[in-house]
């Protein structure tokens, strides 16, 4: 219940509401809005070039929609004709002068002894005088910039007819000196209107939409701007919007749809391509994309007013609703997208959305999903990276599928040899020697599993990359020398058979497997000079294609194996040993040998109890984490591979559950996985119970 109390908030539905609205002391058409992380104090810069602060609150005696201070943007009774943003902070104004400024409002919490007040500013990242953007200091239709500490670009159409760069190059950083050199540059672009432009935040790629037709172009070089690529979708664009990280283009079209493009590697190169489509609720034209800064949220916008939220990764529509009763004259998303501000017939409009996990989906966490790129969708699991902009790709499949590679390989490793040596044990061994060799391998079920991690990462893997053909030697060796000495042990005059105590003839094995062992390592050099050219990893690799990690699958299934192989000896060989006696009396009364006994009767009758041995070694397997902690490379891919690793889902949780924030998606992910292998333990085990009880109820008249 808890598991569940947990996880449920990951698929709540988003939410939508309005907490205030206000009326704008100015019936001046509203160009653009904001708001402070805390969402205490909006702005609003009008068309007359006021940029106005209002209280949100009514903290500290203030009433809500009281004007916090003012001031004028625009100088000699001109107008603003662009304002454009770039990220959250910093906004571009251009006049009817042609004068051109870059204006960054900012927030300051100020604490006394018992309150908090939000204070405003507007501050000048590249100075309060006007910036020359064009040589010939023409006006501009169409206009679009990107900064950050140390750079600023400028891509622009002028009236005249020109595309424009304009570089400005900070000589230290914008944040502690506004000076700069200024580079002018000339795009070479033949069509006459651009109806829109827009530069990623890296500052790398600008996008100019002219009629049908996207045109990219590159602006790392300072000397020339060159055209990468041009994108043209089959339907009519009605608006386009970047997406967060720099890479992602959304396309609005004529038919109501948005549809995501962006860059993947194919033989030509890497070019745009479309990736998905998101369906507008009423099928209307969205007239305005907004997305959010930091998640692939975005929100579609059509001239009545309707609103729809998507998240790109998920391909989920997250809410949809009437906001307003036509097109806002402005809207903005809050800084930590907890709210969503909107100006519409000189009202402001806050409205507080709840969408704390937008990227999970049950289609996202079990699906191919295509990442920002990747060449093709795949099942990738990596929550974290060292970027800012990095999207958090949590998809269970890889954790899942090594949860069951591992247990796989260690149950391979170890149901042979746990299940023979129980059937040995308890039926062919003498009493005396039981009584000693079942306690020890007991025993090693004590042996803690971080112990063994650690001997098989720090020890056994550089063991087995340095002696690989050793290991399938022993393969070959271990069963062929067991053959020789149980023929020699036939063989030998009845005699000298009858002179070697019965409890020592097991032990005679003991150095036979030591020869062999050696042997097999002895000839792993030669082997490896002559059959894979002195080197079987590289032989692996580059010969076979098959990828080769130190830690991998092999490592963990013979340290998973030893760690389980108690378990199911155990339990087997006391389900073995209870077979009642008369029943085994009674067949070899009957003229059966033993080996038919063991086959026909005995294993039979026990095969309840080796049915729930094989289950408590697999729940084992599957629930083990320092052994599959330590000896792999924690890789979560979906490789059948014995030569690579894994990552499974107990492992995970260890390894990231520490790191990860409280009520995150993350976090609550990492829940989901642990409920995942409840589940798959609970449904194994009952059906377990099940098989175990059909197989009781058959052989019980034995």
């Amino acid at each position: 219940m808890y598991l569940l109390y947990v996880i449920k908030p990951v698929f709540d539905s988003a939410t939508v509401e309005q907490t205030s609205q206000l009326s704008l002391t100015s019936s001046t058409k509203t160009l653009s809005v904001g708001v402070d992380e805390l969402k205490e104090v909006a702005y609003q810069i009008n068309e007359l070039g006021d940029i106005r602060f209002y209280r949100l609150t009514d903290k500290n005696g203030h009433k809500i929609g009281s004007q916090l201070f003012s001031q004028q943007l625009v100088s000699n009774g001109g107008e603003i004709k662009h304002v454009v943003d770039s990220g959250i902070n910093y906004k571009l104004i251009v006049d009817s002068n042609n004068n051109n400024l870059v204006i960054a409002p900012k927030f300051q919490s100020v604490y006394t002894a018992d309150s908090r007040e939000i204070i405003a500013r507007i501050d000048y990242p590249l100075g309060e005088e006007p910036l020359e953007l064009d040589e010939n200091n023409a006006s501009f239709s169409k206009v679009a910039f990107a900064m950050d500490s140390e750079k600023a670009v400028f891509v622009a159409k002028t009236n005249d007819g020109r595309l424009i760069k304009t570089t400005l190059l900070s000589e230290d950083s914008f944040d502690y000196d506004p000076a700069f050199d200024t580079i002018f540059q000339e795009i070479e672009f033949y069509s006459k209107k651009v109806d829109e432009i827009l530069i990623t935040p890296d500052l790398s790629l600008a996008f100019v939409q002219s009629g049908n037709t996207i045109s990219v172009f590159e602006l790392d070089d300072e000397d020339n701007v060159t055209l990468k690529t041009e994108i043209k979708p089959k339907t009519t664009i009605t608006s386009m919007a970047l997406l967060s990280g720099s890479s992602s283009i959304l396309i609005g079209d004529n038919k109501g749809q948005i549809s995501q493009w962006f860059e993947v590697a194919g033989e030509s190169g890497r070019d745009f391509q479309k990736i998905r489509s998101f369906n507008n609720s009423t099928g209307e034209v969205v007239a305005k994309i907004y997305t959010e800064q930091f998640r692939k949220s975005f929100y579609g916008v059509t001239a009545t007013g309707t609103v729809d939220v998507f998240y790109t990764t998920s391909e989920a529509q997250l809410w949809n609703g009437k906001l307003v009763s036509n097109q806002p004259d402005a809207f903005a998303v809050s800084p930590r997208s907890d709210a969503i501000i909107v100006v519409n017939n000189n009202d402001l409009k806050i409205f507080s959305v709840h969408n704390e996990h937008p990227e999970v989906t049950w289609s996202a966490l079990w699906n191919e999903v295509w990442y920002e790129g990747y060449a093709e969708p795949d099942y990738i699991w990596q929550s974290t990276s060292g970027t800012d902009d990095f999207e958090a790709k949590f998809s269970l499949v890889p954790i899942s599928f090594g949860t069951i590679k591992a247990a796989f390989y260690a149950m391979l490793f170890a149901v042979p040899i746990a299940l023979t040596a129980a059937i040995y044990t308890a039926y062919f061994m003498t009493p005396a020697l039981r009584k000693k060799v079942k306690p020890t391998i007991e025993l090693m079920e004590a042996l803690p599993t971080v112990i063994l991690g650690f001997l098989a990462g720090l020890w056994l893997a550089p063991l087995i990359e340095s002696y690989l053909p050793a290991i399938f030697l022993m393969v070959i060796f271990l069963p062929l020398s067991t053959l020789i000495a149980a023929l020699a042990w036939y063989k030998l005059p009845k005699e000298l058979k009858i002179k070697i105590p019965e409890t020592l003839a097991p032990v005679i094995l003991i150095p036979v497997i030591l020869v062999s062992v050696y042997f097999a390592f002895a000839l792993s050099p030669v082997l490896e000079l002559h059959m894979f050219g002195g080197d079987v990893r590289q032989y692996i690799t580059n010969e076979l294609g098959i990828n080769f990690d130190q830690r991998n699958a092999l490592v963990v299934g013979i340290a998973m194996g030893f760690a389980v192989i108690p378990t199911i000896f155990t339990m087997a060989e006391d389900a073995i040993f209870s077979v009642p006696r008369h029943l085994t009396s009674g067949s070899l009364a009957l003229g059966a040998t033993q080996w038919q006994t063991l086959i026909k009767v005995v294993l039979l009758t026990a095969s309840p109890g080796i049915f729930s041995a094989l289950m408590m070694g697999l729940g084992r397997a599957v629930g083990e984490t320092m052994i599959v902690l330590m000896a792999t490379g924690n890789t979560p891919i979906l490789d059948w591979s014995i030569f690579q690793g894994m990552r499974t889902l107990a492992a995970n949780i260890a390894v990231e559950m520490p790191e990860s924030e409280v009520g995150s998606s993350h976090y609550r992910i990492l829940f989901l996985a642990a409920f995942v292998l409840f589940v798959f333990t609970f449904v194994v085990n009952t059906l377990a119970e099940f098989i175990r009880q059909r197989l009781r109820d058959k052989y019980s008249s034995l």
